[in-house]
């Protein structure tokens, strides 16, 4: 099995768009008060990535990162939010991401974690958005973006061939980690 393969087999066992909260939200039986809280609870995880490509050394994707903070920021004003609910399994995920984004071979496997989903969790959300959840263009603009977003992957691959098997290994658990806890933060927030 390739390197690429063990880690999507990770990602796998926490795929996203199979999570309840995603699969309402694709469906429309999401209620908005759940979406406005997401808006508020997975933007603090967003704002730690351009973090992780810094400790890379790809400025360009921090920078480019830096700009879909504030395309999240639209999301979350279109939708109205207002107040942080401050759920527990959000500060995890905020927690592990800061913490993984810190060390370059750590980092490495929690962006992959979050990239390699990031196209077609953005395309399910922007055709949930768009069926039943009416929202500006300016407020869907940061899921029109990634749903077709997979230059970050491929640059990620790059990354992962060049590493040591000692490297690899480490990788590997932090794509273990970020994807547990992403999986976590959309529980708390759909559970909770």
């Amino acid at each position: 099995m390739s390197r690429v393969a063990e880690l999507e087999a990770i990602i796998a066992l926490y795929d996203l768009n199979t999570h309840p909260f995603y699969q309402e939200w694709r469906a429309g039986t999401l209620p908005l008060t759940k979406l406005v809280d997401y808006s508020g609870e997975y933007g603090l995880f967003i704002s730690t990535i351009a973090a992780g490509w810094d400790t890379i050394g790809e400025p360009v994707y921090a920078n480019e990162e830096r700009e879909h903070e504030v395309l999240w920021d639209d999301f979350r004003g279109a939708l109205g939010f207002e107040t942080l609910s401050l759920r527990v399994q959000t500060d995890t995920l905020v927690t592990a991401a800061r913490n993984l984004f810190s060390k370059k071979v750590e980092a490495v496997g929690a962006l992959f974690a979050f990239e390699a989903q990031q196209p077609n969790t953005a395309q399910s959300k922007l055709d949930g958005i768009n069926e039943h959840y009416p929202l500006s263009e300016e407020g869907k603009r940061y899921f029109v973006v990634h749903a077709s977003d997979y230059a970050e992957v491929e640059d990620l691959k790059s990354h992962i061939a060049a590493m040591s098997d000692e490297e690899f290994a480490r990788t590997k658990t932090a794509c273990g980690i970020l994807s547990a806890a992403m999986w976590g933060a959309l529980d708390g927030i759909y559970y909770v």
